[in-house]
């Protein structure tokens, strides 16, 4: 049985707001505006990993999917629809009755669990692709966690992993900014402590037995008032993509 990388006060911070997971302009406002970006870096991964043609009706056919920390099934949604076997794992229970409804209403069958990484870790599960996106910076012990999650992955499998640069702009915007400014987010739901810089993930990725293979900026434009992807800009929000090498040996999560 392996030990939990969950923080239970961070549980419950996506525990209060679970009802409002698929409401544009409430309290995941952000993550809605950020939603297209997010899904075109992740669908050009998988399609150049994999081979898929994005063009075709269901380019994910095949894949085993898993979506660790899935919120109300924002990233779940349209991976399903794009053809690809999901798993949806929260660990805040609140949030999979919401997600559940939600797909139920779209006609999506979207298999989703109350549950951590750790614990499928120990049901002997794995996936082609895990979405680790805006996790990694509310768990106790991210080496822990990262470990979990590439034992999750088949040998060959792809780990996308977004998360919160560490430096006075990302306190300003991420918190600040998005806090207390525009009101987007619950003050307290961010620690700046725990943003993670680019160069700590890829150690800590490497040191939970993957090989990094590419990061990118999500970066917001004011004027425009939406996100794009940058190849330079990491300063703020960032995302990474990974591969478990198909002789990968396994450590202990």
């Amino acid at each position: 049985m392996t030990i939990s990388s969950i923080d239970p006060a961070e549980v419950a911070k996506f525990e209060a707001m679970a009802t409002e997971w698929w409401d544009p302009h409430g309290k995941f406002k952000p993550l809605h505006m950020l939603n297209p970006c997010r899904l075109d870096y992740i669908t050009r991964q998988i399609a150049a990993e994999f081979d898929r043609d994005l063009t075709a009706p269901v380019p994910f056919a095949g894949l085993r999917l898993l979506d660790i920390g899935c919120g109300g099934g924002l990233l779940s949604e349209p991976m399903a629809r794009l053809g690809a076997d999901v798993v949806g794992a929260d660990a805040a229970e609140r949030n999979i009755p919401v997600a559940q409804i939600h797909a139920e209403q779209q006609g999506l069958a979207i298999d989703y669990r109350h549950t951590t990484a750790e614990a499928l870790v120990d049901t002997g599960e794995q996936f082609d692709v895990v979405l680790n996106m805006e996790v990694v910076e509310h768990v106790a012990d991210p080496l822990s966690y990262l470990t979990a999650c590439q034992h999750l992955l088949k040998p060959g499998g792809l780990m996308i992993c977004s998360t919160l640069n560490r430096n006075p702009k990302s306190f300003a915007m991420a918190i600040i900014g998005a806090e207390y400014v525009m009101r987007w987010l619950p003050k307290g739901t961010h620690e700046w402590s725990k943003f993670i810089t680019p160069d700590e993930l890829y150690d800590l990725l490497q040191q939970a037995g993957l090989d990094p293979v590419d990061r990118k900026g999500f970066v917001f434009d004011k004027l425009r008032w939406n996100w794009s992807i940058s190849d330079r800009d990491l300063s703020v929000n960032y995302v990474t993509a990974s591969v478990k090498p198909i002789n990968a040996q396994e450590t202990q999560p």
